[in-house]
């Protein structure tokens, strides 16, 4: 055992390629434990050292120490590379990406990896080899809505505008109104949150009522006027622009942001706007809400409030919706609207 015990002697090139080795966070751990073995006995240590140091045994020391000195670096690579994974051929993989892109016979919407791998004759593993190689997904659905507007573009990039370079001294308000908010109230008790649990809603619900929540976003603050009406009409909408129009400095130039819903365009409507210059319209093209940013903030008010609320009446949804607006503007923030794809910018022309 004594011969065993003397230095290992190494050349520069062994030793960098080792301690790069032995450092290393993305080599395999045994890799890792090779290099650093080989190293610690090149610097002279024992093999109780070693032992000690690495957690591991004599026989293993030696035997790592033996395939080294007989053919340095290579003898530490591992011997067993294991199968090679069986691959499709270039005709299977066309007639699996071919079938994709139709309809199974059986009348389902889509194919599943089991269920492609019984009509070509592989495994299902394979199947998902093929997909996963050509960035087929067919258990996704995404879903679209396409302007028909043929101002798109120019309404577009009114309405950006608006957001990224406002006229100076004025005020730009994104509105919108979220309507028929349901005031469900849960017919079993609430069970709260407690550890390995969830909080547990009742299936069976009441239903109080409903109301509608007129929102104005300031796009340069990020805070929000709120407002809830029973009803849905022209009046309650004339209402909430006449308050918006009161909370702005006399004459102050008023942007709103809008969709082209029939409510925002009747003959009170126009009247109002006669009667106060100032207030100027943006409406967003046809089927294109996402262009108002007040949208994002109706969706935070149903994830935060009324998705999970239980309201005991119609009075206590709208007192919990104003009370979150409230809490909201403590520390509301614009939010940053940009371009995600250059190659989807708006051109006017």
């Amino acid at each position: 055992m004594a011969s065993y015990q003397g230095v290992i002697t190494l050349t520069p090139e062994e030793r960098e390629e080792l301690t790069r080795w032995s450092k290393s966070r993305t080599l395999p751990a045994g890799d890792v434990f090779k290099a650093r073995l080989i190293l610690a006995l090149a610097d002279g240590k024992s093999y109780s050292a070693v032992e000690a140091e690495l957690n591991t045994s004599r026989p293993t020391i030696a035997r790592w120490r033996a395939r080294f000195e007989a053919a340095r670096i290579e003898g530490l690579e591992g011997q067993y590379r294991g199968s090679r994974p069986r691959k499709a051929s270039p005709a299977v993989q066309a007639r699996v990406l071919r079938k994709t892109q139709q309809k199974p016979a059986d009348g389902s919407t889509h194919w599943s990896c089991r269920k492609m791998a019984a009509a070509v004759g592989v495994s299902p593993a394979t199947v998902h080899r093929i997909w996963a190689k050509a960035g087929l997904k067919p258990h996704r659905l995404d879903r679209y809505m396409a302007s028909n507007d043929p101002a798109f573009e120019e309404k577009a990039a009114d309405i950006i505008a608006l957001y990224m370079d406002p006229p100076q001294h004025a005020a730009v308000f994104c509105v919108d109104e979220k309507t028929a908010i349901q005031a469900l109230d849960r017919l079993d008790p609430v069970l709260p949150l407690s550890p390995g649990r969830a909080e547990k809603h009742g299936f069976e619900y009441y239903r109080h009522g409903t109301l509608s929540l007129y929102a104005a976003l300031d796009v340069k603050t990020g805070k929000v006027h709120g407002k809830t009406a029973r009803r849905h009409t022209s009046a309650d909408f004339i209402g909430f622009l006449a308050d918006i129009v009161e909370r702005n400095p006399a004459g102050k130039e008023i942007h709103i942001v809008l969709d082209n819903l029939s409510a925002h365009k009747t003959q009170a409507v126009q009247e109002f706007l006669d009667r106060n210059p100032q207030v100027r319209f943006h409406f967003t093209p046809t089927y294109s809400s996402w262009l108002n940013q007040v949208e994002i903030w109706f969706a935070k008010i149903e994830r935060d409030v009324i998705a999970r609320g239980v309201f005991t009446s119609v009075a206590d949804l709208s007192r919990k919706l104003m009370k979150y607006i409230r809490a909201y503007a403590k520390t509301a923030r614009p939010f940053s609207w940009n371009y995600t794809d250059v190659r989807r910018r708006i051109v006017t022309k």
